[in-house]
């Protein structure tokens, strides 16, 4: 009996909480971090803006014609009120960053040809934000292949719209969640012909076949990012930005199913140091592993490790009894 109980709760024991992840963590409904619940200072002031911006019409009087025009926004100057205050801006007045002669309408010509703001007019060397390494993300951009591109157009906002770029990666209670909106920025110029072709001369390329190699495709493309396989991977900064050529992507199963998985570095980082800090037993073990279906709950190992400390207890008390009984 004793070796029957002994072997159900090694199976207990190392199986059973393997496959349950621990709850998701309960957030605050704190205004200045739950979106819904947020109220910009600057509300009234950007409604003049949102007024026109935040539909796919707008209204004016044609003072030649003496009455009221609708006309159709231009889909790129539409910005959807509700996703800009989700925004990592969300708490800005749109003067902030645009000339304040935008209050004017119709608004001046050559308004349009003003210079942007970049990420790091804002961001650099601002002691605010240096544990960010905003300075360390400039340089990585600059190696990138997307740098190459600059004089043509390229810059922060093709992947990063101001308007309604949300950082999701430092919370990873969904990843499938971060992995759709980071790979979604990607795909808005390498899966849209029309967005690609204003900075490349290259030829429509379909993603689909271009990634035909990989093994178990959609699988993929739904649990990991496409900058894991295509930049090089800095631990230091909260997302890689070096893009690399092509030809030096990541093919091989090895760089991320293994002891050390690159992904430990990159998509999991987060995750894994979350765990370290919490003191959870199997995250230490394991935080150097990529091992599917591994995270373990805190909970369940702790009951886990009470069950298999009793097991072992009845049977050295068993074995004593056993002895002592021979002796005898």
């Amino acid at each position: 009996m004793t070796l029957t109980v002994y072997r159900f709760c090694l199976v207990v024991f190392f199986l059973l909480p393997s496959g349950i992840s621990g709850s998701e963590p309960d957030h605050e409904t704190d205004p200045a971090k739950d979106s819904s619940l947020y109220q910009s200072p600057f509300f009234e002031d950007n409604e003049r803006c949102f007024k026109c911006h935040g539909q796919n019409t707008y209204s004016y009087t044609n003072e030649n014609l003496g009455r009221e025009v609708k006309a159709i926004m231009f889909s790129e100057r539409v910005i959807p009120r509700g996703k800009f205050y989700e925004s990592n801006h969300k708490s800005f007045s749109c003067t902030d960053c645009h000339s304040s002669d935008y209050t004017k309408f119709p608004h001046p010509g050559e308004l349009r040809m003003e210079q942007m703001y970049n990420c790091i007019d804002c961001h650099g060397n601002d002691e605010k934000f240096a544990k960010f390494h905003f300075e360390e993300i400039e340089k990585e951009y600059q190696e990138s292949v997307h740098y190459q591109y600059e004089e043509v157009g390229f810059s922060c906002w093709k992947c990063h719209d101001p308007h309604t770029y949300k950082i999701s990666i430092r919370n990873s209670s969904n990843l499938k969640e971060t992995i759709l909106y980071d790979n979604n920025i990607c795909l808005n110029c390498h899966a849209d012909y029309s967005h690609f072709q204003l900075l490349s001369d290259k030829k429509e390329i379909n993603i689909v076949a271009k990634h035909d190699w990989l093994p178990n495709q959609e699988s993929h493309f739904k649990s990991v990012r496409c900058i894991e396989c295509h930049t090089k991977v800095n631990d230091s900064i909260l997302v890689a930005h070096r893009v690399k050529p092509v030809e030096y992507a990541v093919k091989g199963c090895n760089e991320c199913h293994s002891q050390n998985s690159l992904l430990m570095s990159s998509l999991y980082k987060f995750q894994s140091r979350e765990q370290r800090a919490d003191g959870f037993l199997n995250g230490v073990i394991l935080n150097q592993s990529y091992v599917i279906g591994a995270n373990r709950n805190e909970y369940l190992n702790l009951i886990g490790l009470l069950i298999f400390l009793a097991v072992a207890g009845v049977i050295v008390i068993h074995i004593s009894f056993r002895i002592i009984k021979k002796r005898k």
